[in-house]
């Protein structure tokens, strides 16, 4: 026995796949219902009832032929019934055993296949139609689909986030027709000019207009943060789902072709019915070649459930009539309109989300059967296909995780000394940032698709803005708020035609920070969008892979006083654009592949600072062309291949620091010790074996970075550079330290460590600027000291 429990599964999946049929599938369902009745009733009367009844029949035989059985017992039933008054009945000379055996061989040989079969023929036929009309729930191919289909349109029907969205749009038209037409072209504006975020104007309007908001009921407006989970989960199933969907038309397909399937069975089933439902009779003749057993050929049989199974082949044949034309209204449905198409165009003019996007095949095909069970279901099921609706989530659930006391938690001191706030990898802006008024530098790094609203306004201190590959999108509004607040600017993207166009609006910047590659084609003419529009800009700073100067550097030349270039390698050729930077401070050429200092350079009469690190440059004689530049105080030529430095270094008088480190120096000239204006010289890591003794006639000098060299031995001249603080001799091979170091009253930093040296001299305590903490020794020399110069030294 089969257990009822076994057809668990056929119940269980009503409930859930009745979405997916429209009015004639549940039609046809009910038909294919009634018709199994109707072959189950007759298979029962086949099975518990005789079939057919015989009585032989005395007719002569010549004339059986031409007198069939039912033109015969009409005629002779009189006569015999005279004859049974006459002779006291008719004698047969038949048993009970013989009939039976009449019976059953005249119900295989003289009956109609088709009045022994019709109740079959009417439950296979059914169980045909029952599988044709079900078997795209069944076959794998198209089932992992829809069940995956009906789970996520529950749960997007019931999503809370479904209601939210939908009760604020319907909330939004109830405030009027100019309401309504301000936010359809707020809507329609932002979906032009950002795809995916339209509906960020929507959420501006909320915010600007917060005594609207209290209007809808609080059941609507309240979203908790799992709730705002759930609801950011079904979007990315949704946006998997239609991806795996629209691909094929297998749900397309199989429907049309079960269809044409049951449209086909139907006709063979009508046309056979109708040809052979007069076979069914209540008499049938029958004859067999049975004389020698039981003395007759020739047979008058009566079928007896004939009437019954006439009137059910009749009812059968109406019921399959109706299935039929629901059958043929189906292909009429599926072919009179392009059902792999499905707009959402009413939704969006309804809603007011204008971004829902139209879907093709099975998507689509399981879409126009959702209508004919229910239009809503389609309706709530667009709103997770809508960016503006999942900008909306994404908004709320970011401002329910970074509500403003965490984001106050954030807040730090950059290197400029402004209060800055800064956020990475997030999903999106939060707008509880426009509470913290206090915020003077925001930081966005990694925050796709930014589009500031009105409440930008709120952060009246806001003065510096970086954006490190984050894409933003800037309304008017608050163009004109930045243009009057910002003053310093980063941007950091892959290529640079991707800095946004208002960047090079703000009229008030004063610092501009530009980080990104030129496309190959563009590097070489190093095109970048027009400076013009910054009257106030002072400093610029380029870090790309520029093969010139941009041209566009020349629209600010008379007011820009930094300029930095930082080319990662690349070579930069035709320098004779930066004479123009007539009021330039500072220049940094950082990695621009320059073999020898530009030409352009000694034009500079205003320049202080010169920056040139990590180059190619390998000798330095055009450092003569310095003497021009008359206020040139710092010249920063570290991290070349430079190996020697010319002697006319002496013209240099005015210069005061000078960076020579990560070079190949091996020596350094006499005459480097006139120039007496140097407060700093760093010739580390280097190849230097000696000191030149004029180094002490640098009597301004504070700082001296001599660390990685070779040096053996100090000149005692060094110790007469009394203004020196620091002192860096770390990593050399010095085997002792002068006692003159005493004389260094000034010095507060000294490095040791790295040599070969076997004891301190006890002078270092007359360095009275000199603490523990700025001696860098090894702690078994400093425990070599006597206890009294490191008591000094330990003291606060």
């Amino acid at each position: 026995m089969i257990p009822v429990a076994e057809f668990k599964q056929f119940t269980e999946q009503q409930p859930a796949f009745k979405v997916l049929k429209p009015w004639w599938d549940v039609l046809a369902e009910y038909l294919t219902v009634a018709m199994l009745m109707i072959g189950v009733f007759g298979c029962t009367l086949q099975v518990t009832q005789d079939k057919i009844i015989c009585l032989p029949n005395h007719e002569p035989q010549e004339n059986l032929s031409e007198a069939p059985c039912q033109q015969l017992l009409p005629r002779r039933i009189p006569e015999q019934m005279g004859a049974l008054q006459e002779v006291k009945g008719l004698k047969n000379n038949l048993d009970l055993q013989q009939y039976s055996f009449i019976n059953q061989l005249c119900y295989e040989t003289a009956l109609h296949w088709y009045a022994k079969y019709f109740p079959y023929l009417v439950v296979i036929h059914t169980l045909i139609f029952m599988v044709c009309t079900s078997f795209w729930f069944k076959f794998p191919g198209t089932s992992s689909k829809i069940e995956h289909f009906i789970s996520i349109l529950g749960k997007c029907f019931d999503s809370p986030w479904t209601t939210r969205a939908l009760s604020e749009v319907s909330g939004e038209n109830q405030k009027g027709p100019a309401a309504a037409g301000r936010a359809s072209a707020t809507i329609v504006a932002a979906a032009g000019a950002a795809p995916g975020k339209a509906g960020e104007g929507e959420k501006e309007k909320v915010l600007a207009e917060p005594e609207k908001v209290v209007t809808e009921p609080p059941v609507v407006t309240l979203l908790d943060k799992k709730e705002g989970e759930q609801a950011k989960a079904l979007f990315e199933k949704v946006k998997k789902f239609r991806v795996h969907v629209e691909e094929g038309d297998i749900l397309y397909t199989m429907y049309i072709r079960q269809t044409v399937l049951k449209v086909c069975k139907f006709l063979a089933i009508l046309v056979y019915n109708l040809v052979y439902v007069e076979k069914i009779s209540f008499l049938v003749a029958c004859r067999v070649e049975t004389s020698e057993v039981t003395g007759y050929a020739s047979f008058c049989c009566n079928h007896t459930k004939a009437h019954l199974f006439s009137k059910l082949a009749f009812c059968y044949i109406s019921f399959v009539c109706i299935y039929g034309l629901t059958c043929i209204y189906t292909l009429y449905w599926l072919f009179h309109r392009p059902l792999k198409e499905y707009s959402f165009r009413s939704v969006r003019e309804e809603t007011g989300m204008g971004d829902i996007p139209d879907v093709k095949n099975d998507f689509a095909f399981m879409l126009h059967l959702i209508d004919q069970y229910d239009s809503l279901y389609s309706k709530r099921f667009a709103v997770f296909l809508s960016e503006v609706s999942e900008s909306r989530l994404k908004q709320l659930n970011l401002n329910h995780e970074w509500t403003p006391e965490k984001l106050r938690q954030k807040l730090q001191r950059n290197a400029a000394g402004r209060l800055e706030l800064a956020l990475c990898m997030l999903p999106g802006l939060p707008d509880t940032i426009f509470e913290l008024s206090e915020v003077e530098s925001l930081r966005l790094e990694a925050i796709c698709d930014i589009t500031f609203p009105p409440g930008l306004s709120q952060l009246v201190h806001l003065q510096e803005l970086s954006l490190l590959h984050s894409p933003t999108r800037l309304p008017f509004s608050s163009q004109v708020f930045l243009r009057d607040h910002l003053k310093v600017m980063r941007v950091k993207c892959e290529e640079l035609r991707e800095v946004p166009l208002w960047v090079f609006g703000l009229r008030g910047l004063e610092e501009l920070h530009l980080e990104g590659l030129f496309p190959q084609e563009l590097a070489r003419a190093a095109t970048l969008e027009s400076l013009r529009e910054l009257k106030q800009l002072k400093v610029l700073s380029l870090r790309s892979n520029a093969g010139k100067v941009p041209a566009s550097v020349t629209d600010v030349a008379g007011h820009l006083q930094r300029l930095s270039l930082h080319n990662d390698g690349a070579r930069l050729v035709a320098l004779n654009s930066l004479k123009k930077l007539a009021a330039l401070r500072e220049l940094e050429l950082v990695a621009c592949g320059l073999e020898r200092i530009p030409h352009a350079v000694f034009s500079l009469g205003a320049l202080q600072e010169l920056d040139l690190k990590d180059n190619h440059l390998r000798s330095i004689e055009e450092i003569l062309s310095f003497q021009h530049c008359r206020k040139l105080v710092t010249l920063r030529l570290w991290h070349n291949q430079i190996a020697y430095v010319p002697e006319h270094v002496r013209k240099l008088r005015s210069l005061e620091q000078l960076y020579l480190s990560y070079n190949k120096l091996e020596t350094l000239p006499s005459q480097l010790g006139l120039c007496s204006g140097l407060r700093l010289l760093d010739v580390s890591h280097n190849g230097l074996h000696s000191l030149p003794p004029e180094v002490g006639l640098l009597q301004n000098l504070q700082h001296l970075a001599l660390s990685y060299n070779a040096l053996e031995a100090l000149p005692d001249e060094l110790f007469f550079c009394r203004k020196l603080r620091t002192l860096l001799l770390g990593d050399n091979q010095l085997s002792q330290l002068s006692p003159h170091v005493g004389a260094l009253r000034a010095l507060s930093r000294l490095e040791l460590k790295g040599n070969r040296l076997e004891a301190l001299p006890e002078e270092l305590g007359n360095c009275g600027g000199l603490k523990k903490a700025g001696l860098l020794v090894e702690d078994t020399l400093y425990q070599g000291l006597p206890a009294e110069v490191r008591d000094k030294m330990e003291e606060e």
